[in-house]
């Protein structure tokens, strides 16, 4: 969408970005920065302005991206390998998940240009030509930018170089900060952006800004970020108390509130901004702005419609089409999610919400041959008939039969043919084989915020609490009339609970694999739910490989490369 906050100098400041960083040289001794931009512009108000924005242009490059999805949903116990694509090392955890893969080497750069950018705003903003007002919000927004960028990074790769000043040119000087100093300066961060952040920015207040970082936004970020350091090396005794009260903060301090309905959610457009999201990443329909600052052929646009789509463009009656996606067939739901996470159909109503069931026919014809049902030999269809349906359950072959058009039941799914994801399907784009989305890219959400809530209080044994935290997702999430039946007794809540209730609430998400590792689940659930990664997961990939480049760019092999890659 058109976002309020969609700068057009991303573009332009990518470069500089490239400049102040030390980390994204392909040759550290021969690389020359050649720029327009001279290196005072950051202090003029346009300079400092252009920056700020700059530096939230790293994160098109992990949500909404085929390198975020690749590392937090492949390989997970709610998602295994499609029939298509690259990147199934992820998946498989076999050896193509190796430090030489170019998308863990361009997100590695990528997140360290924007922490460059935010330390150079920073520290340049005492001498920027800007009043005290926009000095200290613009600061607090880059604190907030650059704990979000360590976090992503300390979660992927555990121990990183913490660089919390403006690199001006290429150095072989890198080390890895422990994990506990890591922690320390995310929380320091965000806590110090918490004064100067506005509460939230929403469209109908008038904002000309959407999209910026608020303090709803760095108090859900600090209520997961100290739910996730609970379980680290450098947990702390009061780790959860703190992740309940702000995210209690967040439920209870500012305008956010659900959405009565669960697909509201997300409806391209207008409703892209909602009294839900909590922070969102930008994207756009303009070509020239609707890039991450890397510029590169798979980092354009929101791409998540591309992934989780099933073949249904070759099947009879059918052809591929703007309105039900390019299908890249990449990732297939597993089993466990499908018939255990979404086993409740009659009271919830998100399995119908979270999975695309019916294909009406664009290419009709007579006679056409079957492909996957087995219950009758030809089809004939009209424009607009029903060509292909998945009930969700077992049919028998005469109710089948009976049917017109082509039923998929789970003993037919494949690696081609599966439930379809439905929740980042793009059909604005102008043509079928358009690749970069323009939905916004909702990166924290307010269901989410209750169920870190409930997460935290169920740790500390706040059981009832935690109950009343998950049952304000579960209500909003029944069919009609169903209300009392989606509440759950404490007698019922256990941690596993928890693993169901966000696998439901945010299948697809960029969430899962963080989650399981933050569970320090995930080597056992991916052996017990994902038949492609059960055989070769382990716990060294609890952590992804360092990147290669930046091993051999370090001085005196200062920077070592994780366990067991």
């Amino acid at each position: 969408m058109n976002s309020l906050f969609s700068p057009k100098s991303f573009r332009i400041l990518a470069l500089s970005a490239l400049m102040l960083s030390g980390q994204a040289c392909k040759d550290i001794l021969d690389e020359k920065v050649i720029s327009l931009i001279g290196n005072d512009y950051i202090n003029t108000p346009k300079g400092f302005e252009d920056a700020s924005k700059a530096a939230y242009s790293s994160m098109r490059n992990f949500y909404g991206s085929e390198r975020g999805l690749t590392m937090t949903e492949y390989g997970t116990d709610i998602y295994q390998a499609g029939a298509d694509g690259s990147y199934k090392g992820f998946h498989f955890y076999d050896t193509q998940m190796n430090s030489f893969v170019d998308i863990i080497q361009q997100m590695w750069e990528e997140i360290y240009k924007g922490i460059n950018t935010t330390n150079a705003v920073i520290e340049r903003a005492p001498a920027a030509s800007v009043s005290d007002a926009i000095r200290k919000l613009r600061v607090a927004e880059m604190k907030f930018l650059r704990a979000h960028y360590y976090f992503i990074l300390v979660q992927q790769f555990g121990a990183v170089d913490l660089r919390l000043k403006e690199t001006l040119g290429p150095t072989k000087a890198t080390s890895r900060a422990s994990e506990a100093d890591i922690y320390k300066q995310i929380t320091a961060d965000l806590e110090a952006s918490l004064a100067d952040l506005p509460a939230v920015r929403a469209a109908a207040q008038g904002a000309s800004d959407y999209g910026r970082a608020t303090k709803s936004a760095a108090e859900h970020l600090l209520a997961k970020v100290y739910l996730t350091k609970a379980t680290s090396s450098a947990k702390a005794a009061d780790d959860y108390s703190k992740a309940a009260t702000y995210a209690q903060n967040v439920i209870s301090n500012y305008s956010l509130k659900l959405l009565p309905d669960f697909a509201s959610v997300f409806a391209q457009g207008a409703g892209e901004i909602n009294d839900e999201v909590v922070f969102s990443v930008q994207y756009t329909t303009d070509p020239l702005t609707n890039i991450n600052s890397a510029n590169t052929n798979n980092g354009d646009g929101d791409k998540l419609h591309l992934y989780f789509g099933m073949q249904y463009d070759v099947q009879p009656g059918m052809k591929r089409d703007i309105a039900n996606g390019r299908p890249f067939k990449r990732l297939r739901p597993t089993t466990y999610l499908l018939e255990t996470v979404f086993k409740d159909r009659v009271n919830d109503s998100r399995y119908k919400k979270t999975f695309k069931d019916t294909w009406l026919s664009n290419n009709p014809g007579t006679g056409l041959n079957t492909s996957f049902d087995d219950s009758k030999a030809k089809i004939t269809l009209k424009a607009g008939d029903t060509a292909i349906y998945i009930p969700g359950v077992e049919w028998t072959k005469a109710q089948r039969a009976a049917k017109p058009y082509q039923v998929l039941v789970p003993s037919a799914y494949s690696a081609a043919l599966f439930p379809t994801l439905q929740k980042f399907l793009d059909p604005n784009r102008p043509d079928l084989t358009y690749e970069q989305g323009s939905r916004d890219f909702i990166a924290f959400r307010l269901a989410e915020t209750y169920l870190i809530l409930a997460e935290a209080q169920l740790r500390q044994g706040k059981t009832t609490e935690a109950t009343a935290a998950i049952n304000v997702v579960r209500r909003r999430a029944a069919n009609p009339g169903k209300e009392t039946a989606m509440e759950l007794k404490a007698a019922d809540v256990t941690m596993e609970t928890i693993y169901e209730e966000r696998a439901r609430e945010l299948a697809g998400e960029q969430t899962r694999w963080m989650d399981l590792k933050r569970w320090g689940l995930l080597v056992d659930r991916v052996k017990k739910y994902n038949p492609d990664g059960a055989a070769n997961v382990k716990e060294t990939h609890n952590l992804r490989p360092i990147p290669q480049t930046q091993i051999d760019r370090t001085e005196n092999g200062g920077f070592k490369q994780n366990d067991g890659f």
